[in-house]
């Protein structure tokens, strides 16, 4: 079988949010995290199912069927977890499209360990929601595939890599090399366990591009993102010169699009927000906004120009960066294969 990472913009299944609860880092805020996850459930579900994992499913279910309509509940897999936090980024499941000679093709998740970006937080309740959540998904035939073995000896979160489709992972070399992810490591050996893992046929490793506060040591999905037609969009603590320089498989140079960089502040705190943390979805995209009209309207204009094929659907992600996160951080897409399409 020959296994790939699939772009974001191509067709999924579903994507997964965690929900929030009240003995996460959201209980001060709960109420307007919980619009806001409401809000995020509103738009996926007019576009494909939505997984949510939650430790309180009555509840939650509750809330979701006062706001969606009978058909949208239809679209809605509810999966009981235990969890520590939100972030379904980084904890969900990496999953590769595997295609048999026959063209048959199934679903493989893997599971890498999650552990709270270097064990900054708790995360052991996390680390565990796709061996339960998914393999319950498997086995109720939701989804058509398996759970990959043996990748939780390493350390790896879905915002710290970007995939083309074609067999190139982007990825930064601050997030990836930081402490206590994979040491002792070297660079060298941690390229080779991407290639191997992901089953891709190069890593491009980005110097540049870590926004102040990030408690991730760099996602790439916070500066730098691929789009259609070897499109990388970019914010400016990305390094222009070095984007510049890197080339497709092809030889042939991608097209930039710069996005605007938003200054949020709570309290005096300045928060690393960001448009590039957007979300593709079937038939749309979902971009942060942050109440700063002229701005949010260009970033928009931006991304419709990198995916004009979809609808640019704004959600203000201004009380998910009060806990370091956006839109991207909140949610994880599965791939949907010709089976389930």
């Amino acid at each position: 079988m020959r296994y790939r990472l699939p772009a974001e913009w191509e067709p999924q299944c579903l994507v997964m949010l965690t929900w929030p609860h009240q003995n996460t880092d959201w209980a001060p805020y709960l109420d307007e995290i919980t619009k806001t996850y409401v809000e995020m459930a509103n738009v996926i579900t007019r576009y494909e199912k939505l997984l949510v994992v939650t430790p309180n499913p009555v509840e939650v279910g509750a809330t979701l069927s006062k706001n969606l309509s009978n058909s949208q509940m239809a679209r809605v897999v509810i999966g009981y977890c235990k969890t520590n936090d939100t972030w379904a980024r980084d904890h969900g499941p990496i999953t590769l499209i595997g295609t048999e000679n026959d063209g048959q093709e199934r679903l493989l998740c893997l599971d890498f360990r999650f552990n709270g970006w270097g064990e900054k937080f708790p995360a052991e309740l996390d680390n565990r929601i796709t061996r339960q959540v998914f393999k319950e998904l498997l086995d109720d035939e939701v989804l058509t595939g398996e759970i990959g073995s043996g990748n939780d000896d390493f350390v790896l979160e879905g915002g710290s890599i970007e995939s083309d489709g074609k067999g190139t992972v982007f990825t930064t070399e601050c997030c990836l090399m930081a402490p206590k992810r994979n040491q002792p490591l070297t660079k060298e050996d941690v390229e080779q366990e991407l290639l191997l893992r992901l089953k891709a046929k190069r890593i491009i490793w980005l110097q540049h591009g870590a926004l102040a506060g990030d408690d991730t040591d760099g996602h790439i999905d916070t500066t730098v993102r691929i789009a259609p037609e070897d499109t990388i969009l970019f914010s400016s603590p990305a390094d222009k010169k070095e984007l510049e320089g890197l080339r497709t498989l092809d030889g042939k140079q991608y097209r930039l699009m710069e996005l605007p960089l938003p200054i949020v502040e709570f309290d005096g705190e300045k928060l690393p927000a960001t448009y590039a943390n957007f979300l593709i979805i079937n038939g749309a995209v979902i971009v942060p906004t942050y109440n700063i009209p002229d701005m949010d309207a260009k970033a928009c204009e931006i991304i419709q120009t990198a995916f004009p094929d979809r609808k640019i659907i704004a959600i203000d992600a201004t009380t998910i960066v009060r806990q370091h996160g956006s839109i991207h951080c909140c949610t994880m897409q599965v791939p949907a294969i010709k089976d389930m399409l």
